[in-house]
Formats: structure tokens, C-alpha cells, sequence
């Protein structure tokens, strides 16, 4: 067995049910959960269109082995969507590659691009999406986690990290729109990332898998679009991450691609090949339809920014919450212990938040997750401002 196993923690919404074992939720009220950031929102027709329509195409159905590298279609539909979105010329044979969804690419990265063979670190921001933590311990790496300051709307604090932890950091996670916080990392702050990088010599892997679920007239800022702005066009050390999950509500699909320096792109084109992780061809065709289309985006963007709209104002009269610049979490001040606030909730009045001390590693002595809950508003609004409510009466009952 590998021994790198034993050190993976369990997963946050493990440790949930751990919590929750032996809690009766109080029947006079239905159960309604904001514990998983799973999207409720409808599926597109035309997605589920496309992917009937592949089942009958000669070609994209399921006769034939799928291409690891993906189809020529996708790959030029995902640049095309670089370029829309971001202003980006890229190659789609050699600087994009599609991926089974932004969670199992995120891990298979740091198996490619670490080297177990000589002292490797991983940095983490902290909170974190746990994929960051598992995929450095499994690739024989040692996480550090960079603290997030409540004080900069949870800005990571890249100068915290000690220069004898920067000379041993072969990876660096970065998640923008961040999950759990939704905060956005703005150019200064990549300015400051890759200055370090061109010290020290990292690999940056960016997150951005939350960019098209925002709450400011101005999109979110991509790493890919921040290295272009500074003249760094070959994207070197530099892959984005991205998936149909969020942006279009197919989470079932399995969908997203990688996008940057193409070097590295290559390097993990044969790992994947390997690992066996060929996109299905008839969600390869489905995607190509998904990633060609913005009207779909704009109108689920929409029905998230009516939802917190009415949702967060709720909140804010019995919580310390704020709109978040992107995604669809809620990063809530409890005052008090997070993981009591979490069961006592579920006890009293049927709501599932997760702790965020879940989503953290205590450092230096301090869980920056603790005190905290996280609020996934994925549901429809009816449903979410139910919850909302719910949650001012327990706090009002408590005080």
C-alpha cells in the first residue's frame, strides 16, 4: 500500500457527517443544505442536445477510442473562448489540452510536474479547495500553507512565506475567484507571484474554475490575462485551470481544459496518456457546443447576482458576511465556534452550512477558517432565502 496515503486528512464533508452523527434535524422543518458547492441550476437544453445528437454521429459516438489530446474542434473552442474572454491568443494544438473537470486535472498536475527527487514544497492558500493538499502529499511533496488576511477580503499573504520555504517550492496553487473566500486576485498581486517565480523558479498552477459566476461590472481577472498584461506572453511556468461546471451547470459532464506554457502542456499530455483520462467523445462534442456559447453564461450569471441580492442582506443582519467578489459561496463570521454553529443549525432547524475550519489547516497557531462558515447558494432563490431566514432566527434564539 502506499504509505503517502496514510497522511491524506479526511475530506471536509467526511468530517461533516462525522459531526452530524447522532443529530436528529428537527422535523417541523424541510431539509435544505448549502454544504456542497454543487450547481442546482438547470442544465442548458441545447447542451443536452448536443450531447443526444454526438450519440448518433459517426465519429463522436461511442465506437471508438477517445483522443487524450482532445478533438481539434474543442481545443480551437476553448482558445476561441480565451480569446472572447480574455483578450488571449493561444495555440489550441500546443497550449490547450482538455480535461475530465478541474478537480482531477488539478491533481494530476502536481503528479507531472514535481520532483520527488529532491526537496519539494507546494504552496496552498489557506483556506483551500483540499485537492491542493492531496495532490502535493501524493506526489511526495510537503504543503505549506500562505495565510489569508480577512483584512484585504482574505488576499493571500504571498510575503508571510519565508525565502527558505520559496527555495525549496517546486508548485504554487492559486484559486481566483478563491474558494471558500470569492476574492479575486488583482494584477499587483500577480506582479508580486510571478516576481517570486522569477526568483525562485515554480511552477503556478491558477484555479479559476468560479471566473464567470461574478458580482462587479469587471470580470474577474485571469492569470493567463495578468501574465499577457505584463508581457509575459509565452506563459512560461504558468497553466490555468477551467471546467463547464460552474460556468454552464453540467457538473455530471466532467469538462474542462488547461490552457498556458506549452512545454508543460506536453509534459502533461503524456502523463495523462498514461493515466488514461481521454475526455468521451460525446462529452467532447457536447463541451465544444457549451464553450461556443455566452448567452447561457450571462443569463446564470444573472439568476446568482438576483439570488445574493436578496440573500446577503438577510444575512448581514445577524452575521458578519459580505457580497463576495466572484463564485457562489457565502464566507460567513459566526462568532463563535464554527463546528457547534454547523450542528446546533442542522439540530434546530434543518440547514446544512459547512465549517470552515473544514476548509483549513491550522498555521502558525491559527486556523484562519475558525469562527467562519460557508454558505454554498447553489439552490434556487425561494429555497436559499428560506435558508437565510432560518439561519437569522437561530442566531436571534441564540443571543
Amino acid at each position: 500500500m502506499n504509505p503517502l496515503l496514510s497522511r491524506l486528512q479526511p475530506y471536509p464533508f467526511e468530517r461533516l457527517r462525522q459531526l452530524f452523527a447522532g443529530v436528529t434535524p428537527n422535523p417541523a422543518y424541510r431539509p435544505i443544505s448549502l454544504g456542497i458547492g454543487e450547481p442546482k441550476h438547470p442544465t442548458p437544453r441545447f447542451i443536452k442536445d448536443a450531447l443526444a445528437k454526438a450519440m448518433d454521429t459517426p465519429g463522436h459516438d461511442l465506437s471508438g477510442y477517445p483522443p487524450t489530446a482532445g478533438t481539434p474542434e474543442l481545443r480551437q473552442a476553448c482558445a476561441g473562448w480565451l480569446q472572447r474572454r480574455y483578450g488571449l491568443q493561444v495555440d489550441p494544438a500546443r497550449q490547450v489540452l482538455p480535461v475530465n473537470g478541474s478537480r482531477e486535472a488539478l491533481f494530476a498536475f502536481a503528479q507531472t510536474v514535481i520532483d520527488p527527487t529532491r526537496p519539494a514544497v507546494v504552496v496552498c492558500p489557506n483556506p483551500f479547495y483540499q485537492i491542493y493538499e492531496g495532490a502535493a502529499l501524493l506526489a511526495g511533496a510537503e504543503p505549506y500553507y500562505a495565510p489569508s488576511d480577512p483584512k484585504r477580503n482574505f488576499a493571500v499573504d504571498w510575503d508571510s512565506v519565508p525565502a527558505s520555504t520559496w527555495e525549496k517550492t517546486q508548485l504554487i496553487f492559486v484559486c481566483s475567484p478563491g474558494n471558500p473566500t470569492g476574492a479575486v486576485m488583482p494584477l499587483e498581486e500577480w506582479k508580486k507571484l510571478f516576481a517570486l517565480q522569477d526568483r525562485y523558479g515554480f511552477t503556478i498552477a491558477s484555479d479559476e474554475c468560479y471566473s464567470e459566476i461574478y458580482f462587479r461590472e469587471e470580470p474577474p481577472l485571469g492569470g493567463l490575462e495578468a501574465a499577457a498584461q505584463l508581457g509575459r506572453t509565452d506563459f512560461r511556468k504558468l497553466v490555468a485551470f477551467t471546467s463547464l461546471s460552474k460556468r454552464s451547470n453540467v457538473p455530471g459532464m466532467r469538462s474542462g481544459f488547461v490552457a498556458g506554457d506549452a512545454a508543460i502542456i506536453q509534459a502533461f499530455l503524456l502523463y495523462r496518456t498514461y493515466h488514461g483520462s481521454a475526455m468521451s467523445p460525446i462529452v467532447q462534442s457536447a463541451s465544444v457546443a457549451a464553450w461556443n456559447d455566452e448567452a447561457h453564461v450571462v443569463d446564470n450569471r444573472e439568476q446568482y447576482r438576483r439570488k445574493f441580492a436578496e440573500v446577503e442582506p438577510v444575512l448581514a443582519k445577524v452575521l458578519d458576511v459580505k457580497l463576495p467578489d466572484a463564485s457562489f459561496y457565502l464566507w460567513a463570521g459566526v462568532r463563535g465556534s464554527d463546528t457547534d454553529f454547523a450542528r446546533d443549525l442542522l439540530a434546530q432547524y434543518n440547514v446544512t452550512v459547512l465549517p470552515g475550519s473544514y476548509l483549513a489547516r491550522e498555521a502558525g497557531g491559527v486556523n484562519p477558517g475558525a469562527g467562519r462558515v460557508r454558505m454554498a447558494l447553489v439552490a434556487d432563490t425561494a429555497e436559499c432565502l428560506e435558508a437565510a431566514q432560518r439561519i437569522v432566527q437561530f442566531v436571534q434564539s441564540k443571543r
